[in-house]
């Protein structure tokens, strides 16, 4: 199969991801017991029929399940991605002030985990069963299993209440001003403008709920390159290699590393679930405004419209990400073409 047809078979299987996940999310939110009105309404105006009904048909709440999809899947073409119930603002208006925030957090937490995972798992093989590997399998261990709330109270307690070497929660200092928007992501914006000074505050404020983030990614990443390369490196291309007097560094950055690389490449895709679902915890602990805390907030006050936005923007960096790691993996073995 040629790369653009698996690419073109690819778009089209992420096409119908996405069409599978807004009826999923439609149907569960639905489901949910409650309904938006009662959670909206004061005490006082519990009992009112007529504001109710008159809220119902606002929101097309009247109307059959089926119908109220096919409502929002056609609004949903259009751009409008609804009102939300509980704040009465558009969604995406909300989604497009926090959309950026998270995706910033989650490429500074995705940016952790690869530079410190990838040299952890190339250390851990090159020193099998020895001391450096026992550390590195020690630091992945505590990378994936410490739970995300507890790690974050951890080091704020730690590096911004006792030490006072970071920052806590927030995106930037009391009375800075952010730079002029361009992406919405402040330390992308400030690179560009030149505003060195919002940049560097910017990151010292990523620092915490980074690593927060992006453990369990680190973990799960030198963990796999681990096994990848330990496998690379007993195979038989490998040792005809060294048969032919190549230096070691040659033979593990030029031949087994580029095998072992395929696998760690489709962990890192599929990490992106853990950095987006993990996202909620982790800006609830840091005040961190992005899709996580809307989520939360959304889901308490059963807001149908914005824990439908939610999932579908979740959904869709998901799957466009997953879209491009299979196209790298592709590149990367041609093989997978034909699968």
């Amino acid at each position: 199969m040629g790369l653009w047809a698996f690419i073109a078979r690819r778009v089209i299987l992420a096409l119908f991801v996405l069409i599978v996940v807004s009826i999923a999310t439609f149907l569960l939110a639905h489901a949910v017991p409650g309904d938006p009105i009662t959670a909206i309404m004061s005490d006082r105006q519990a009992n009112n029929m007529e504001v109710r009904a008159a809220l119902e048909r606002r929101w097309g709440l009247d109307k059959p399940i089926p119908v109220q999809y096919f409502y929002y899947v056609g609004n949903l073409l259009r751009g409008d991605w609804g009102e939300s119930i509980s704040r009465r603002t558009p969604v995406a208006q909300e989604l497009r002030a926090r959309v950026p925030a998270t995706i910033e957090l989650t490429f500074y937490a995705l940016a952790f985990a690869i530079i410190v995972g990838v040299p952890l798992g190339i250390v851990s093989a090159l020193n099998h069963d020895r001391w450096p590997d026992h550390l590195s399998r020690f630091i992945t261990l505590l990378g994936t299993s410490v739970p995300v709330f507890w790690l974050g109270l951890l080091l704020l307690y730690v590096f911004f209440y006792r030490l006072e070497w970071l920052p806590g929660p927030g995106r930037l200092d009391v009375g800075m001003q952010a730079p002029p928007e361009i992406t919405g992501m402040i330390t992308f914006d400030a690179l560009v403008t030149g505003d060195w000074t919002v940049l560097f505050a910017a990151l010292k404020r990523l620092v915490l709920p980074s690593i927060v983030l992006g453990s369990f990614a680190m973990g799960i990443v030198a963990r796999m390159l681990r096994s990848s390369l330990l496998s690379s490196l007993g195979d038989d291309y490998v040792r005809t290699a060294r048969a032919k007097g190549l230096g070691e560094r040659s033979v593990v950055i030029g031949h087994a590393m580029r095998n072992a690389l395929i696998p760690t490449v489709t962990v890192l895709g599929l990490t992106m679930a853990g950095l987006l679902a993990g996202a909620v915890l982790t800006e609830t602990i840091f005040s961190w405004p992005g899709v996580g805390s809307f989520a939360v907030s959304a889901a308490l006050k059963l807001d149908y419209p914005a824990l439908l936005g939610v999932t579908l923007i979740v959904a869709t960096i998901y799957v466009l990400v997953n879209l491009f790691v299979d196209i790298v993996y592709g590149l990367l073995d041609p093989r997978i073409r034909s699968t």
